[in-house]
Formats: C-alpha cells, structure tokens, sequence
C-alpha cells in the first residue's frame, strides 16, 4: 500500500504564552539520604582557566628546559611533581601530606595525567631530590612567564614602583638556618627572614629569597636590587623603589642607584641624625598629618656623598609610645619629639615624598596573602634548601592568580586603577566551582552548574585564554586596550 500523504507538515500555531515554571526549593534535612555514586565530580572547577593559560604560554617546555633533578621517580616525570605541588599550593594545601585528600580529583588527576596522585613518600623523594640551584631556576621560569603573560595579557608598563620588604618566619622545629634575632611577635624565638620584592602596579612578586634569620647584610640587600632589575620585563624603562628602614645602608643607596632607580627608604635613628634633625629648620606641614617638617643634605658615615633627607615631627605626648604603632610607621622618638625620616633622591614637595612612601603598605598586605594563602611560612623540611625551593613553588602558585586577574581585568589603560583580587577571594570566586567531568566519542569535556553567579566573566576569561597565540619570538595581545 503506497502512502500518498504529504511529507511537508504545515506550519504549528505559535504559542499564545509562556507558562510560568514555578522553581521549588531543594528539601534538605537531617533525613536526606546520600550515597557515594557520582562519577567524575569535582569541586575544583576553576583549575581549568589556570592549565589553559599555563599551556598556551608554554609552561611545561619551560620547566622541562629549565628545572632540573638527579632523580626522577617513576610515576610521575619532572614537570608533573613540579606542577602538581604548585597546583595544590594554588588549591591551599601547603603540606605535601595534604595531597592526599585531592589524590584521586578528576580534574587534577586529568591534568597531571594519571589516575591517581603518588603517596607522600613519593613527593619527598623528589623534594628532597632537587638541589639548591633549583630555586635560581624555578626564579628563572617564573620570570619568562611573567614577559610571556605581559605580552599576552597587553601590559605594557614602562614605569613600575617595586616595594622591597623582609618577613618573619617563626620556626617551631629545628630548622636549618633559624636565628635568634628580630621576632617581635614571639621573642626568643628561632625564625626565618626572607626577602621579597613586589611590583605595586600588578602586585606580581619579582624576586626574593629565603634567608636564615639575620639582618641582612649591605651586600645581600645590593645584590637583590641587582637581581630584581635582571628580573623585570625589557619594556620597563623608568624604576621606582621603597624600603623600610631594614635597608637604610649605603649599599641600598648605592644598588638604587645602579639599577637607575628613584628611590625613598625610611631612615634609622642614630646619634648624629637625631643632632641634625635637632639642627633642622623646621616648617609648618599642613599637608600631612604631622606638625612640621624640614630637609637637609646630610652624609652619613661611610656614604659617598650628601643625600637629601626629609622629615616630620609631632609633639611627643606624656604618655609613652606604643612599641607596636613605632614598628608599623617607623617612628622614633626623643625627649620631645616622635620624627619620620626619609633619604630620597627625589625632587618633589616633601609632602609628595611621604605621600609617596605611604602608599608602600600594600606590599605589607601582599606578603601577609603569601604567607597566609600561598603557604609561604609552611616550611616543610628541616633542610634549608629543600625550604628554600618550596619558598620558590611557592610564590609561582601566589604569581598564578595575579596573573590570572591580569588576563581578568576590565578594559582599562591605567595601572594606577588596577584591581588586586586575593588568593582567598579568587579561591571562593573562580576556583572552588563544582563541576563533572564526561567523556563522550572520545571527547572530554567539564560541566558546570547553570547557577554559577560569575560564568559570565569565566567565559570571558576562557575566551581570553584561548586566543593566546605565538607571534613571532613572543605572544600576540589578546586584550585592549593595553595596560599601561
């Protein structure tokens, strides 16, 4: 029986409207059941964008060129112990121990390519396998991908401002290279005293070092500049530098100087400088919150020659100064006066001056994120330089999210204006996202939640991520306009 009926179906009638999907709470109580049966679900969602932006800059040929180890173990090669610890420094597992409670995530397992994180004793062996030049050169890797990630992302900053600062590290172990020196939060105690230096325009870290816990010498504090200035992107042309008064020495004058840096570093009290601010002409400071303020050349014993100094002085109160306010603005105080003093080579008002330096305190902040968020005060060994590696590893999970944010930002030229996102607040914004992964026809793919608040910036973000590509010797600009 032939069928004669028309194949073309006639148009439908429209819809005369929409119904009203009434949208119920889920249930949730002390009686709801649960089970251990979902497949390939991870609540670390947001490593996608950091692998995505770590494969299209060439991280892994960078670390296989550049790090090297005497002894690989057997599971994993080098760059995947390498990624995989700043992952988990990244997620905000500090300890290698830790680890084990993301050993079988599929995300992270599917970006390290295996089907299971080796056991803590496998990520010793190959700590405490890597030498101490190991640090120089995972320093090395972070600052080609800091020019790649500029070049990238359109930064295009010729002016920086770098915050030179040092940090405590309280050893409760017995730690190669713990001092008995300044630890004014816990006296007595042995610690750490490593340095580091940010860029305040992006809040990147540039370079630093674990050192034991002396002062720092004339000698180290110059050879950091040094370093610091090798360490910056090409383009930058113009260097700005702040110091607390832990690097009032010639050296640090002089290292200033060398790099072709403009610089004001808090000065320290002694017998002579007090005899010159005494000396002073003094002058009403309406612009600053002290009640005069004055300059002079002024030479040290042992400089090369005269600098300029500024100061302020306020009325010392009957009272006694807290210990802690004089530590946090660098006060210090005579008979009748409190002073803040600066050397500088700048030119301004003096009110720009201190202006100036006060805006230094961000990179307070930025070693207090380090410390806290990245896991730099978790050292793990009693070695000093399986410490100093993981202190490198480290700040490079504390460099993936600025980074990430540069990649993040809204169109915008000014540097001044740039946004500084936190690890913590990134982690709850951008990582911590639930999400499946399937395979299907031999694709993978990561599926998430439709009520993810911030998938329009994620997208935006992937869509950055994905258009990286080389261009020439380096990587075409992604994003406009250019930050500058």
């Amino acid at each position: 029986m032939v069928n004669k009926q028309e194949q073309d179906s006639g148009p439908r009638p429209a819809n005369q409207g929409v119904r009203d999907v009434i949208l119920e709470p889920n249930k949730i109580n002390g009686s709801t059941p649960f089970d251990f049966n979902g497949k390939n679900m991870t609540p670390y969602g947001g490593l996608l964008p950091v692998i995505t932006m770590l494969e299209k800059l060439g991280f892994q040929s960078l670390v296989e060129q550049t790090v090297t180890s005497k002894r690989i173990p057997r599971s994993m090669d080098l760059y995947r112990f390498v990624l995989g610890i700043v992952l988990g420094l990244y997620i905000g597992f500090p300890r290698l121990n830790q680890l084990r409670f993301i050993a079988r995530d599929p995300i992270l397992t599917g970006i390290l390519k295996v089907t299971k994180l080796p056991v803590q004793s496998t990520f010793w062996r190959f700590v405490n396998a890597l030498h101490r030049n190991v640090a120089r050169q995972i320093l090395t890797v972070t600052g080609i991908m800091r020019q790649r990630v500029w070049e990238a992302a359109n930064v295009k900053l010729e002016v920086v401002t770098i915050d030179t600062d040092t940090t405590v590290h309280t050893l409760y172990g017995q730690q190669m290279g713990g001092r008995k020196s300044y630890n004014p939060k816990n006296k007595g105690k042995k610690s750490y005293q490593p340095m580091l230096t940010f860029i305040a325009e992006t809040r990147e870290y540039v370079w630093g070092e674990l050192r034991n816990g002396d002062r720092p010498t004339g000698k180290q504090i110059g050879d950091h500049l040094r370093s610091v200035r090798a360490a910056l992107p090409p383009g930058v042309k113009q260097i700005y530098g702040r110091s607390d008064s832990g690097f009032y020495c010639r050296e640090a004058v002089e290292g200033y100087e060398e790099i072709h840096a403009r610089f004001v570093i808090c000065a320290r009290k002694t017998a002579r400088l007090v005899e010159e601010l005494r000396q002073a002409k003094w002058k009403p400071s309406p612009k600053t919150d002290s009640d005069a303020q004055c300059e002079f050349l002024y030479q040290p014993d042992g400089w090369s020659k005269p600098y300029r100094f500024v100061a302020l002085r306020k009325q010392n109160p009957r009272e006694e100064m807290d210990t802690e306010e004089a530590e946090q603005y660098q006060l210090f105080e005579t008979s009748q006066y409190k002073y803040r003093v600066f050397v500088t080579d700048f030119v301004e008002p003096i009110d720009f001056v201190v202006w100036f330096y006060g805006q230094r305190g961000g990179s307070e902040n930025l070693i207090k994120e380090a410390n806290n968020d990245a896991g730099l005060a978790a050292h793990p060994s009693g070695r000093f330089d399986v410490n100093g590696n993981h202190f490198q590893l480290a700040m490079l999970a504390y460099n993936l999210n600025c980074w990430l944010m540069l990649f993040n930002r809204e169109p915008q030229t000014d540097a001044t204006q740039l946004q500084h996102t936190t690890l913590a607040t990134s982690r709850l914004r951008f990582l911590f996202v639930a999400a499946k992964i399937w395979r299907h026809a031999g694709r993978t793919g990561v599926s998430y939640g439709d009520h993810y608040e911030e998938k329009g910036v994620f997208e935006r973000l992937m869509d950055r991520l994905r258009r990286i590509v080389p261009r020439g010797t380096g990587f075409g600009p992604v994003m406009v306009p250019a930050l500058r």
